[in-house]
């Protein structure tokens, strides 16, 4: 049994995400999850709401409540959805959590006695209306490098070029829109990553393995100009992690925060520590999964994320781990994922364009759009979705060709046979060349999933469900049955069979639909099918079943049109 510990990217606090942010991180590691778990493997799926920086509190001043109390009840939104789609975490974590204050401040103090933190003096924008420093988003303005009126202190949002507030043109402070700024000097602290150069860059060419997106990403950052540069990890903020050496205060820190880009990362780890307390657990349940001095050492690491993450989670995280000498464990393999664009153009959470997590589950069960997404993950490349070719692939793969054997073969079964396996006749030579099909695709199935091949293993599944299509048609047991009532019977326990294989094997693509039908055929078996005759005798004669209620509606044009025109603009 191997061990797979298993993190997406942590999701910000200020908002739910749209569809994009979930095939990009949340759902394929789910996949992944779920998938281990069915071999039978020891899995840890770790998650969080990273909840400190600048967008948290302007959120929570925009919304009118205090930012802790906001960030909390954001925690329960996003962990509410995540249920809602079938994210099978093991503990879904908050960066603000008291283990994760624990861990950054002690990885601080083992970077500051490595030597890799040093204190800078650097000028800042400082509002005199709202007597502060003005960090990242507090301070808007117009772009330097594409002339756009609402770029922020960290980002251009029209142009993406990353910028310091001290860049923009005709700043003006977000909280108040004052423009009495000026620029005084404060003191940071910063991460000297420079010096991690050649240890990062020997651990990333250690990576052969690695897909080649997360490679260059993480190589063009490395060998930029403006990528490995030394960066500070700290701001002028309310909100966030005190600044520490370990347990002992910072001397010329005090009032200052870590930045949110440090302390998130370390979440992963401290996720599990929450995980830990949370279910009465010691330390060392923990630790054997993060530290290779405590048995971490045969622990499988990947991590799943959008490609705008890789550069952290290349660079400045490792940089990290690294630099604090201690044996913590790295991450073996990450998976990343180009963009998810809406319709022929873009999500946009600021516009409300697109389908947002919350209002998808409303309009459809969350097996819909988790077979879509999956099966059209942008992988390769960066990939589209519309309304039509959603409507496509729900009404083909799910409902004609999964949800279409299962009615068939259960009705069947109960206006001919009743509600129990039939007993009598033999398979014979069709059953036989199927199972040995079987055999192949599921074997074809199972490798893609261990590569992580996120779009050919849902084309392998759908491949494994049409086959039962046609072995269906082409045994025509309704027409059999008028002659050989025996043959029939032989090859609908052969079906109900094979509905049984096909929720072990979907499972980690459409759980709840899975679930319905081993409760429908009354099963707790989800053995996989290591052995495809054993798995396809499973289900004795005599054995009871229920008919389910229709697996998969198809989507109507009137619903796909009304999506349409209702997601097109700025959320109501």
């Amino acid at each position: 049994m191997a061990r797979h510990l298993i993190t997406s990217a942590i999701p910000y606090i200020n908002g739910i995400k749209h569809l994009g942010n979930l095939v990009g991180s949340q759902l394929p590691a789910d996949l992944f999850a779920r998938y281990q778990r069915g071999r039978g493997h020891e899995v840890m799926f770790l998650c969080a709401t990273d909840e400190h920086g600048t967008p948290a509190e302007l959120a929570a001043a925009k919304a009118g409540k205090p930012v802790a109390e906001y960030c909390a009840e954001m925690h329960g939104v996003q962990s509410a959805i995540a249920d809602g789609f079938g994210l099978s975490f093991d503990h879904f974590g908050r960066s603000s959590s008291p283990q994760n204050q624990k861990l950054t401040q002690h990885f601080a103090g083992k970077l500051f006695e490595a030597g890799l933190i040093e204190e800078v003096v650097e000028k800042q924008v400082y509002s005199k209306a709202d007597g502060r420093f003005l960090p990242d988003r507090y301070i808007e303005g117009t772009c330097p490098n594409c002339g756009y009126e609402k770029a922020r202190g960290d980002q251009c949002e029209n142009c993406t070029k990353q910028l310091d507030p001290t860049d923009l043109i005709d700043p003006r402070s977000a909280i108040s829109g004052s423009t009495d700024l000026e620029v005084r000097e404060t003191r940071h602290l910063y991460l000297r990553q420079s010096q991690m150069r050649d240890r990062l860059e020997a651990w990333i060419d250690s990576k052969s393995d690695w897909p080649i997106l997360t490679t260059s990403i993480a190589k063009k950052w490395l060998n930029d100009g403006d990528g490995l540069q030394d960066r500070g990890i700290t701001r002028d903020l309310d909100w966030g992690i005190p600044v520490k050496r370990g347990e002992e205060d910072w001397p010329g820190m005090e009032g200052k925060v870590f930045y949110v880009w440090f302390d998130a990362p370390i979440e992963y780890i401290a996720c599990a520590a929450e995980w830990a307390e949370a279910h009465g657990k010691p330390a060392a349940a923990w630790e054997r999964w993060w530290r290779t001095d405590k048995g971490a050492d045969d622990v499988r690491y990947t991590q799943f994320m959008g490609k705008d993450n890789v550069p952290f989670h290349t660079l400045s995280f490792p940089a990290t781990i690294l630099g604090s000498g201690e044996p913590w464990k790295l991450v073996d393999y990450i998976k990343s994922f180009n963009y998810l664009n809406y319709d022929g153009g873009q999500f946009s959470t600021s516009q409300g364009r697109g389908v947002f997590m919350d209002q998808a589950l409303d309009i459809l069960p969350a097996d819909y759009w988790r077979w879509w997404l999956l099966s059209h993950a942008p992988e390769s490349s960066d990939a589209e979705f519309t309304w039509e070719n959603f409507q496509q692939s729900v009404n083909k793969d799910l409902a004609d060709v999964l949800g279409n054997f299962v009615s068939r073969v259960t009705k069947f079964c109960r206006s001919r046979f009743s509600e129990e396996v039939p007993a009598g006749g033999q398979t014979g030579p069709r059953e036989a060349a199927l199972i040995e099909e079987l055999t192949t695709r599921i074997r074809a199935y199972e490798t893609h999933m261990e590569a992580m091949e996120v779009r050919k293993s849902a084309a392998a599944l759908r491949a494994i469900w049409v086959a039962g299509n046609e072995y269906l048609q082409e045994a025509a047991p309704w027409a059999i049955f008028k002659t050989d009532p025996d043959t029939a019977a032989a090859q609908i326990r052969f079906s109900l069979n094979l509905i049984r294989l096909y929720a072990v094997l979907s499972a980690p693509f459409i759980p709840d639909a899975a679930d319905r039908l081993l409760t429908a055929l009354n099963c707790d078996d989800r053995d996989w099918p290591e052995d495809v005759p054993s798995a396809l005798s499973a289900l004795a004669p005599g054995h009871g079943f229920t008919v389910p209620d229709v697996l998969f509606a198809k989507i109507t044009d009137e619903q796909r049109e009304d999506w349409q025109i209702r997601f097109a603009g700025v959320r109501g």
